[in-house]
C-alpha cells in the first residue's frame, strides 16, 4: 500500500474533536473522546462491538449531535446538526448499509433526489459523464453506469456510494465499516479505494472492528472501548498486537501502555 502524498503532520487538522460525548437515555455511547484527522490522512478508528464507533460516525455526519465537547473544522468550532448540515461544512459519510437502491442503476443512484435538468427534462448525458468521472478518479472496476446496482460485487457497490458522497467534493470522508461481510478480493478493492481518497486530498476516518484492515492503509489509529479512547497510535510503530492491547485495555508487549 502506498504512503500519503503529503505527511499528515505537516498539516493543521481539517476535523477534531475535544470532548465529546454522546448519551442514550442512560447509556453513555461516546465519553469525552477527542480525535483530530488531517488532510492526506487516513484515520483508522478501531474498537469493539459496542465501542462507540458506529455512534463516532454519526456525530461527525451531523447525524447524532453530541451532548457535550466540540467539533471544530479548521479549528473552528461548528455545529452539526443533520447529514446536510455536515455536507455543506464538507463532510461526507458512507455507513453500513449503504443505503443504495438496488433496482435502480448506477447513474440513478448517484444523482436520486438531486437530478440535473436541462430545458425541464432530466440531464441523462450530464449525470452519464459526471458518473465516469466520478468512477474514474477512483480506478473503479465498475463496468458500466447503467448497470443496476443489484447486478454489482459488495466492493463495486461501495464503490458506488463513495462516489456519490464525493458528489460536492467533500474534505472529510467518514467510512464506516467498508470492508464489512466483503470477502478479501472485494475487501483489496475498497482498500485500494481508500488510497485513492487520501492521494486526492480527502481527510478519511476509516471506521472498522478489522484491524488488518486498518493497518493496510491507515496512517494513525484511534482505539475506542466503551465509548473512551483507549489509545492512540502511529501506524510506523503499531503492530496488531499493539491494537489489541488497546481495545481490551492490556498492556502492550514489554510492559508499555498505548498513549
Amino acid at each position: 500500500m502506498s504512503s500519503p502524498a503529503t505527511p499528515p503532520a505537516a498539516t493543521a487538522p481539517v476535523l477534531s474533536l475535544r470532548g465529546v460525548s454522546k448519551y442514550f437515555g442512560g447509556v453513555r455511547a461516546l465519553a469525552g473522546v477527542d480525535l483530530d484527522v488531517h488532510p492526506h490522512e487516513v484515520l483508522g478508528v478501531v474498537g469493539d462491538n459496542g465501542a462507540g464507533k458506529s455512534t463516532l460516525a454519526g456525530v461527525i455526519a451531523g447525524v447524532f449531535r453530541p451532548d457535550e465537547g466540540q467539533i471544530l473544522l479548521d479549528g473552528r468550532p461548528v455545529v452539526l446538526d443533520s447529514p446536510a448540515t455536515a455536507r455543506g461544512w464538507g463532510i461526507a459519510a458512507v455507513f453500513q448499509d449503504l443505503a443504495l437502491c438496488d433496482n435502480l442503476d448506477v447513474v440513478e443512484n448517484l444523482f436520486l433526489g438531486h437530478e440535473p435538468t436541462r430545458g425541464g427534462f432530466l440531464d441523462e448525458i450530464a449525470m452519464e459523464r459526471e458518473a465516469w468521472r466520478l468512477l474514474g478518479q477512483l480506478a473503479t472496476s465498475v463496468p458500466s453506469v447503467r448497470l443496476p446496482v443489484r447486478a454489482l460485487s459488495g466492493g463495486q457497490r461501495q464503490v458506488v456510494a463513495v462516489a456519490r458522497a464525493l458528489l460536492g467534493s467533500p474534505r472529510v470522508v467518514v467510512l464506516d465499516e467498508p470492508t464489512a461481510a466483503l470477502g478479501i478480493r472485494q475487501t483489496a478493492e475498497v482498500l485500494n479505494l481508500v488510497e485513492r481518497l487520501r492521494e486526492r486530498g480527502h481527510a478519511v476516518v476509516l471506521i472498522s472492528h478489522q484491524a488488518a484492515d486498518l493497518q493496510a492503509v491507515a496512517d494513525r489509529f484511534v482505539v475506542l472501548r466503551l465509548g473512551r479512547v483507549g489509545g492512540e497510535l502511529d501506524a510506523a510503530d503499531a503492530g496488531y498486537e499493539d491494537l489489541l492491547a488497546a481495545m481490551t485495555g492490556a498492556s502492550r508487549p514489554g510492559g508499555r501502555e498505548p498513549r
